[in-house]
């Protein structure tokens, strides 16, 4: 079971793992042993999940989820497998706690009447830098 919140738990058996040889430096080991994983998590059919989790999830994990609502995470960090399968466990139950909090909503502010006044100022003083600025076209010729 991995426990998300206190009201959200995906069980195991939602949870599909796949070992695959990893790529990159290693030499030997890294050819004979396959250590890296492949996190499947199906977010679109998974009952454990809200439907607001479900929706801000595959909003924000659009590029890791493929066309079937499955949610893929690779882990191939470490030379051993029980590493690399708590790096990705690890990294999708960040991802999970991270949606699983309803975002602040914002409220709109109105600037104040004195910053107004400020930045109105600002202009006028800059307007006034730039007209100075300019020259008398028939005193040029």
């Amino acid at each position: 079971m991995l426990m998300v919140t206190s009201r959200i738990a995906i069980p195991e058996k939602e949870l599909e793992e796949r070992f695959i040889h990893a790529s990159g430096p290693g030499g030997q080991h890294v050819n004979k042993v396959a250590t890296a994983v492949q996190l499947r998590f199906n977010v679109a059919q998974s009952p454990s999940l809200p439907d607001e989790v479900r929706r801000r999830l595959l909003k924000l994990a659009a590029g890791r989820i493929n066309a079937d609502g499955v949610l893929l995470i690779e882990a191939s960090r470490f030379r051993s497998q029980d590493q690399n399968r708590e790096a990705a466990r690890k990294r999708l139950l960040e991802l999970l706690r991270k949606v699983a909090k309803r975002p602040k909503r914002r409220i709109p502010t109105q600037p104040s009447a004195a910053s107004e006044q400020r930045r109105l100022a600002t202009k006028q003083q800059r307007a006034a830098l730039k007209k100075q600025r300019r020259g008398n076209p028939r005193l040029d010729d």
